[in-house]
């Protein structure tokens, strides 16, 4: 009997001390867990220093925005937004105001589309327009012209891309994760033919219908203009 009571003793103190160890944990995890304060409108300075009172780091994204009200060098927008949780010594991403004006348009000329597009985005200029030749006297998918012209100032600009003389070889983009809508028909533009062989159940409930799931060719290899590109979209 004693030693019966013993061994329900041990069992109830064992049972005991994993409660307290699950709860000290629980207790540990909201320790660390931390509100994201409010960033708009501080400098890098300040952000840097309200994020370290809070337990937390700031990242600077490369990329700023066109802002009506805050000046360019403050924060514009945050991620995780204000008042979210998240754990602590984790980074905030920043993105950084570029002022309401108007900015100086660089120089695309040269450059490949998405080298160009690449630029646009960083400077914070939208893409006002595209238009193509096909001329062998220049670079297959280069920037030949744009307006407004370098150094002016614009919120957008227009460019004309040669897409080269007919027979030249073109790299297959990449379609995962795109709707095979939109990718048919910006590539039946150029000239190629797009044909959807068949759909697919996608487990993931997040993912949609008309999402390219596999396509061939595949990404980054060497095509003729009008060759035939097949693709299989989610159900």
């Amino acid at each position: 009997m004693r030693i019966g009571a013993i061994v329900l003793m041990l069992g109830v103190a064992g049972v005991t001390f994993g409660l307290f160890g699950v709860a000290g944990l629980q207790v540990a995890l909201r320790l660390r867990e931390v509100d994201v304060p409010e960033l708009a409108g501080q400098t890098v300075a300040e952000a840097t220093a309200t994020l370290s009172e809070a337990g937390l780091a700031v990242r600077v994204e490369p990329l700023s925005r066109i802002h009506s009200t805050i000046p360019a060098g403050q924060v514009v927008d945050q991620e995780p937004l204000v008042g979210q949780v998240t754990r602590s010594h984790r980074n905030v991403k920043v993105w950084l105001s570029s002022g309401q004006s108007a900015g100086a348009v660089p120089s695309l000329l040269g450059q490949s589309e998405r080298g160009a597009l690449a630029r646009l985005e960083e400077d914070a200029l939208g893409l006002l327009g595209v238009s193509e030749i096909r001329s062998g006297r220049y670079a297959s998918d280069a920037v030949v012209a744009q307006e407004p012209p370098p150094r002016g100032t614009a919120t957008a600009v227009s460019v004309l891309i040669n897409r080269g003389e007919r027979g030249a070889t073109y790299v297959m983009p990449d379609l995962i994760g795109v709707y095979a809508s939109s990718a048919a028909d910006v590539l039946r533009a150029r000239g190629f033919r797009v044909t959807q062989t068949d759909e697919y159940p996608y487990p993931d409930p997040r993912v949609g219908t008309g999402i390219v799931l596999r396509q061939f060719p595949r990404p980054g290899f060497q095509i003729a203009h009008g060759e035939a590109i097949s693709i299989e979209v989610s159900q």
